[in-house]
């Protein structure tokens, strides 16, 4: 018995990993931004992680988590958006 695989080489397949990829990614860009701020002991209030783990724009979250670096207060990462 033969099993047909040619979903898996499918333009929707790839359509289908390339989100989830992109998904991930955010994901872990999130999680670095709210890491750093934890490991400073910044307080990150709830709409501050709301914020952040909702924004699937990696070039935003990069530019995020280099503020967290050094931002007084979560707030702070947020500044000139």
């Amino acid at each position: 018995m033969t099993m047909d695989l040619s979903f898996y080489k499918s333009d929707l397949s790839e359509e289908i990993r390339e989100e989830a990829r992109a998904e991930g990614a955010a994901q872990c860009g999130a999680e670095n931004v709210l890491i750093v701020l934890e490991v400073r002991g910044i307080n990150v209030p709830e709409a501050v992680r709301e914020r952040v783990t909702g924004c699937d724009d990696l070039k935003i979250l990069r530019r995020w988590h280099r503020r967290a670096v050094t931002a007084p207060t979560a707030e702070d990462i947020f500044e000139d958006e």
